[in-house]
C-alpha cells in the first residue's frame, strides 16, 4: 500500500507552484487510488523519483488545459503545442517534482528527480512495478484540471 504521506508534497508543491506561476490557488479534487500508473490525460509530464522512496509521478491535463496553462506560463497566448509549449509544460513538471522532492527531504526521504519527459496522446498505460498510484485532481477554474498521479514505495533493501 503507498503511504499518503509521499502524495501530500505533491499536492502542496503543485498548489504553489501554480500560485507562483499562473496566479491561481488550484482547488484540490478527492484523492482516489488505482492498482496502477495509468493516464487518461492528452498531455502527460512523467518524472522519475529515486533514493529511499522511487517511482513515478505522471501530470497529466487535457491539450486544451495544456494550451491555457501554457499560455499563462509564458504570459501570451498559443494556439498549438510546439516546442515552446512542450518546454513551459515540461518546466511546471520539473519545478513541482523539484519542491515535492524538496519536501520529501524534510520528511527524511531524500530523493533524486529525474528530467521530465512529456508525452502527449490518450490511453497511455504505463506499467511501474506493481505500486498503486494515488490520484489528485487539482480543478484550475477556466483553465481546466490537472492530475496529480503519484506511484512511489521505499527502496527494497537487496538481500546480501
Amino acid at each position: 500500500m503507498m503511504k499518503v504521506q509521499y502524495v501530500s508534497p505533491f499536492a502542496e508543491a503543485a498548489v504553489s507552484v501554480f500560485e507562483m506561476l499562473v496566479g491561481m490557488t488550484p482547488e484540490r479534487g478527492q484523492l482516489a487510488a488505482r492498482p496502477q500508473l495509468f493516464t487518461t490525460q492528452q498531455v502527460n509530464i512523467v518524472c522519475g523519483i529515486t533514493g529511499p522512496v522511487e517511482g513515478l509521478v505522471i501530470y497529466g491535463t487535457s491539450m486544451n488545459s495544456a494550451l491555457k496553462i501554457a499560455s499563462k506560463m509564458i504570459g501570451m497566448p498559443v494556439t498549438q503545442f510546439d516546442q515552446l509549449v512542450a518546454s513551459a509544460i515540461g518546466e511546471l513538471g520539473n519545478m513541482i517534482t523539484g519542491n515535492s522532492a524538496s519536501l520529501l527531504a524534510a520528511q527524511g526521504f531524500g530523493c533524486d528527480i529525474t528530467p521530465p519527459t512529456i508525452i502527449r496522446g490518450t490511453n497511455v498505460k504505463i506499467t511501474t512495478v506493481d505500486i498503486p498510484a494515488l490520484v489528485i485532481p487539482l480543478n484550475l477554474k477556466e483553465l481546466g484540471t490537472f492530475e496529480v498521479n503519484v506511484s512511489l514505495q521505499e527502496r527494497r533493501k537487496l538481500a546480501a
